[in-house]
This record gives structure tokens, C-alpha cells and sequence, in this order.
């Protein structure tokens, strides 16, 4: 279907803004990624910088350009609604967490094939180990975000439950435990101590996400107390606290507030929600436009897609632009650099529209060919979408098992490849262990369909037993 046709076929109910802020979210981390690794070419090398490092100054602008909690905050809102749409049907959580995990999975098991597979062809050609190393670094260093949401998106149900029965009084609790091993670090100084912070802070935010959806977070006042109370509290931990300006990680820097993740972060993400609630009438009202509404949903057709593939245009542009002498090098942080970051951020942005033109097709569901003639699976209505008759009992909770240990499994190889950057030991530098682990988690997942859509084998008079 066009987009124009999807334009208008919006249900009147969906709110847009929601739609909106995903799009506007990733775009944003998009811009800010590639205005924030600087790639540099000097002797006949490429090599890497980051503006936060470079340009202390710039590091304010963090608070502008860090927008990962309002992508949590829509996540709950769509989790929560597509989860009670599927109780609806019927549906259970094995079938549910699939299709979830499915979407997300599926564009991402591409893009880590042919990132393995490119470092490796590069290392065994000969190319620089040490460049190898930083290009494959640079491009998977984004896919954390995906293992922490994959994990998010598997408690949706209970956390939806726990929002159900104590409301916002969840999202308080996280926060003050994360304030709570945030004390500990700091006291320590051993982040690892407040490595349970990479989920309570990201689980505050689709509770509020909940709490969006069901009008609790919007009554009164409540957004302007999120918005100035988030504010007031990020200043105040930047500044008398010891947190630093930096939402984003400065390479060095001792103390860091994405990893793991701050209540310095928390305040800004809350503080963002609140601005959002308080921006959301005029956003509908923007987005009921045809030709802007056409451009949200263009974006998250294909968002998987720009967010995994994202970085690559930034080595593409650098292999092609600074060795030929075909873009100017002035020196980092210069007026001559700025006046050329708009022109940079337009290449990448060419090249990736190319990119995601070819590999979205990957990111959008399958469509299942009509046949002329009914099968005895087909013939079940919903049969792939909710346990299957004979699939109850031991059944149902294996395949539930087996979801479990596939969110698991691919989160944990996820997370490995981010921090290996691609590369793991050997000639051709070839990850294996974090691909092994990752690829138990998709057999898994795919172990738990056959369990939920298997179905008794049909008897001689053609019921089934």
C-alpha cells in the first residue's frame, strides 16, 4: 500500500503524535550520531574523533540531541496497546512476543550478517586491522539500544499489569532504586554496581508511556510538573550534583550518564515527556496536514532500517570524500568545519536514503500468497496468530519458555556484538561467540512457533484427532 493510501486510511482514534515522536526520536539520534563522530584523515589514514571530546562546549547540546527516552516512553504506549489488542484476540504471550520480536529481528539479523561479513572480507584482504576494528566499532555501536528494548518489550505484560494496579507509584519505585545504585556507585566508584540502572531507567519510561495511554499521566497539571520538575532536578544534579552536562557517553570521561544510565538521564527524559504532553495538542492539529502525516509514517515504515543502518553512510562518505580531496578537512571545531557540517549531515543522509531504499524490504511483514484452494491450516481462522488447538497446556508454556530463552539469548549476543564492535578473534576477526549465542536466541523464537501453530494431524474422515 502507498503512503498517500495509508495517509488516509488512518483510523480517526490512532494518535498521531505518537507517531511523531518515534519519528522524531530517531531522527534525532540520527543527526546527532553523525554530527558527533568526527572522522578524520591524516598521513594517508582514517581515523576517529568525537565532537564531545574535541569541543567540551558542545556537550549542552546533549540535552537537545538525547532523545532515547522519548523513544521508550512511545514504546510503552505502542507495547501497551498493541498487548491488550492481542488479549483481545485472543492472543497469547508466545504468539504476542513473536510478532514483536519478529519485527525488530528480522531487519537487525541483516544488518549484523553483512557487518560480520564485511569485516571479515576487509581483514582478509589485508585492510588495517586497527581501521577494521574502529569502522565495525562505529557501526554497531548503536545496537544496544535494541537488546535493552527487546528485553522491555518481553515484560511489557507484567509491567502493564503492575501500572494497572499501583499506577504511577511504578515508575517512583524505579526511580528512586535507580537513585538508590546510583548512590552506590557513586560512593564506590565501581559502575558496575549500577549496571542494574540499564534497565530501571529505561523501564520508567514506558511506564509513563502507560500512563500516557490511559489518560493518568495527562490530567491536572501533570505534564508541566513533569516537564519543570524533571528540568529543575537535571540542573540541579549537573551543577551542585556530580553529574556530568553530557547525556551522551565522552570517551575519557571518568563518570558517564549513559552507562549505565543516570537519574541525570531519567530527569532529562522526563523532563522531555512532560514537554511532549504539553506540545501534543498543537502536534495533532500539525499532523492532521496530508503531506506531514505522509512524512511520519514514510519514516517508521522504514525505521528499523534507518536506525541499524545509519552509521554506514558516515565510512562510506569518509572512504570516498577524504582520501580523493573531494571534501576540505579543516581543522575540527573550526567556523570553516561548521559551515561544512550541513553539507556533511546532507551526504549522509543521500547515501543512507539509498540504503534504507534497498534493505527495508527486509523490515516490513511478509505478505502470505492467496491460494485458490483452503488448506486444513488455512482453514483454522487466526491459526498463526494465537495458540493453535492441541498447542495448550505443556505445549503453551514451552513455547512461552522458549520466547523467554530467545529474548534472552538474542539480547545477550546483541549486546556482545555492540561491544566487540563486529570483531571478534582469528585472521578474519569473525565474532563467533556472540553469533552463536545470537542465533540460539532466533532458533529459539522460530522453536516457539512451531510449538504454538502445531496442530494434532488430521484423521482418516479428515477431523482432526
Amino acid at each position: 500500500m502507498r503512503i498517500r493510501e495509508l495517509a488516509a486510511a488512518t483510523p480517526a482514534r490512532r494518535d498521531r503524535c505518537v507517531d511523531f515522536l518515534r519519528a522524531f526520536a530517531i531522527v534525532m539520534v540520527v543527526i546527532g550520531h553523525w554530527l558527533a563522530v568526527v572522522i578524520t584523515f591524516q598521513d594517508g589514514r582514517l581515523d576517529g574523533e568525537h565532537m564531545l571530546a574535541v569541543q567540551p562546549w558542545t556537550r549542552w547540546l546533549t540535552w537537545v540531541f538525547q532523545v532515547m527516552g522519548i523513544f521508550f516512553l512511545v514504546g510503552g504506549y505502542a507495547n501497551a496497546a498493541s498487548w491488550t489488542s492481542a488479549r483481545g484476540r485472543g492472543d497469547g504471550y508466545a504468539a504476542w512476543m513473536g510478532s514483536r520480536a519478529q519485527r525488530l529481528l528480522r531487519p537487525t539479523t541483516v544488518f549484523i550478517v553483512i557487518g560480520v561479513a564485511a569485516s571479515a572480507i576487509a581483514r582478509l584482504a589485508g585492510a588495517d586491522p586497527g581501521l577494521v576494528r574502529l569502522a565495525a566499532w562505529v557501526v554497531a555501536i548503536s545496537l544496544w539500544f535494541l537488546a535493552v528494548y527487546l528485553v522491555v518489550v518481553a515484560v511489557t505484560p507484567a509491567m502493564l499489569a503492575a501500572h494497572r494496579r499501583w499506577g504511577l507509584a511504578v515508575p517512583a519505585v524505579l526511580t528512586a532504586a535507580a537513585a538508590g545504585f546510583d548512590v552506590l556507585r557513586l560512593s564506590t566508584g565501581d559502575a558496575g554496581l549500577a549496571a542494574a540502572n540499564y534497565l530501571l531507567v529505561w523501564l520508567t519510561l514506558p511506564q509513563l508511556g502507560f500512563a500516557w495511554r490511559d489518560g493518568t499521566l495527562t490530567r491536572s497539571a501533570r505534564p508541566w510538573l513533569l516537564f519543570l520538575g524533571g528540568s529543575a532536578a537535571l540542573v540541579v544534579l549537573t551543577t551542585i550534583g556530580p553529574y556530568p552536562v553530557s547525556m551522551v557517553g565522552v570517551p575519557g570521561a571518568e563518570l558517564q550518564n549513559t552507562s549505565p544510565p543516570t537519574i541525570a538521564l531519567l530527569s532529562l527524559a522526563v523532563a522531555q515527556t512532560g514537554l511532549a504532553l504539553l506540545l501534543a495538542e498543537p502536534l495533532r492539529a500539525w499532523l492532521r496536514r496530508e503531506r506531514v502525516w505522509m512524512t511520519v509514517i514514510a519514516v517508521n515504515a522504514g525505521i528499523m532500517t534507518l536506525f541499524l543502518w545509519h552509521m554506514v553512510p558516515v565510512l562510506v562518505a569518509a572512504l570516498a570524500l577524504y582520501p580523493t580531496g573531494i571534501m576540505p578537512r579543516p581543522e575540527v571545531g573550526s567556523a570553516s568545519w561548521f559551515a561544512w557540517r550541513p553539507v556533511w549531515v546532507a551526504i549522509c543522509a543521500l547515501l543512507l536514503a539509498g540504503f534504507v531504499t534497498v534493505f527495508v524490504r527486509f523490515e516490513r511483514p511478509r505478505r502470505k500468497r492467496a491460494t485458490g484452494t483452503r488448506t486444513a491450516t488455512s482453514a483454522a481462522p487466526r491459526s498463526a496468530g494465537r495458540m493453535a488447538p492441541g498447542a495448550g497446556g505443556t505445549a503453551g508454556r514451552l513455547a512461552v519458555a522458549l520466547t523467554l530463552v530467545g529474548t534472552a539469548a538474542s539480547s545477550v549476543g546483541i549486546i556482545r556484538l555492540t561491544i566487540g564492535g563486529f570483531q571478534g578473534a582469528g585472521p578474519a576477526g569473525i565474532p563467533l561467540a556472540a553469533l552463536l549465542i545470537y542465533l540460539a536466541g532466533l532458533f529459539a523464537f522460530w522453536a516457539a512457533g512451531r510449538v504454538r501453530t502445531s496442530r494434532p494431524a488430521p484423521d482418516a474422515a479428515g477431523r482432526d484427532a
